[in-house]
């Protein structure tokens, strides 16, 4: 916690209140006013399994120059997410004092960092961790796990993917990955933009359909092995709860990388905006927060880079 802080290695602004905090198991998690959810420096720590100091080390040293290896890889596979790897925390207010906090990005990129990368006695310890938010979607875990809803209005939408995330925990075969728990992010934008997610508005239906045309048009069984069924339960206030369990597909996870491209490349340019224009007549989100919604996209996909 400092009340005076670099301009060239956090980004500060007074209105990025913290609206909600908790700690949990010993990690200090929480979301802005804006909605970004963070971890903080001792919380990203002990997900990470490495002492507080140095993930202090990390944010002191993230401008210089040179950068050292370990600043300079953590920011490279920033960029190869698209995210703006210029700032290390953000200096939030809290009753008047300032924290600070670790934002999404930077969180998971770090972890990815410390689960695959550093030869640290933690790696293993990283890795779980990794997979946790990886798996929940970051904006998702943490809005669960401080029970936030960003828009009063939309908290019925909220509960309604709070219920479907809570009830997909687990199911999941190991070595597999799912197309709801990997979409979790686009589903937090949208109901940020003011989606009326639920049994009429289920985006990972849409991605589902289009990646498995993809999957089965280009034979991807044969390159990186078959796709299996496993068992996916829709709360039992969903009409579709009716035919549960489901048996959606789920892929092997040497297959993530494609899919993660494929959303990228084909499915936010092409066919989201079909997906969202049908929504709209609808009535299940407005015009304009249908826009909002689908540039927020876009602009996280638009930096593609080499892979990893």
């Amino acid at each position: 916690m400092s009340k005076s802080v670099s301009t060239s290695t956090a980004q500060i602004s007074f209105d990025l209140e913290i609206v909600a905090e908790k700690e949990i198991d010993g990690i200090g998690m929480g979301v802005l006013k804006n909605g970004t959810p963070f971890l903080t420096l001792r919380g990203l720590a002990r997900m990470c399994g490495v002492d507080h100091s140095m993930i202090v080390r990390m944010t002191a040293q993230w401008q210089d120059v040179p950068l050292k290896p370990r600043e300079q890889r953590i920011r490279e596979i920033m960029r190869a997410r698209g995210a703006d790897d210029s700032v290390a925390f953000i200096a939030a207010v809290k009753d008047g004092t300032i924290h600070h906090r670790v934002p999404d990005s930077v969180c998971m990129a770090v972890l990815e960092y410390y689960a695959f990368e550093a030869n640290s006695a933690a790696k293993d310890h990283a890795l779980n961790s990794y997979r946790v938010l990886a798996g929940a979607g970051f904006s998702a875990f943490i809005y669960q796990q401080v029970g936030y809803s960003p828009q009063p209005l939309a908290n019925l939408a909220w509960q309604k993917f709070h219920d479907r995330v809570s009830l997909a925990y687990n199911t999941v075969p190991a070595g597999y990955f799912s197309v709801f728990k990997e979409i979790a992010d686009l589903m937090v934008t949208l109901i940020r933009e003011g989606a009326d997610l639920g049994d009429k508005f289920i985006p990972d239906i849409s991605v589902g359909l289009h990646w498995g045309k993809f999957w089965t048009g280009n034979n991807l069984d044969a390159v990186y092995g078959m796709r299996m069924k496993y068992e996916h339960n829709y709360p039992d206030y969903f009409p579709q709860a009716m035919s549960n369990p489901q048996s959606p597909f789920c892929y092997p996870d040497d297959a993530l990388g494609e899919f993660r491209k494929w959303v990228r490349t084909t499915y936010l340019p092409k066919h989201l905006p079909a997906y969202i224009a049908k929504k709209v007549g609808e009535g299940m989100i407005g015009g304009s927060a249908a826009q909002i919604a689908i540039q927020a996209l876009n602009k996280q996909s638009a930096q593609i880079v080499k892979p990893i």
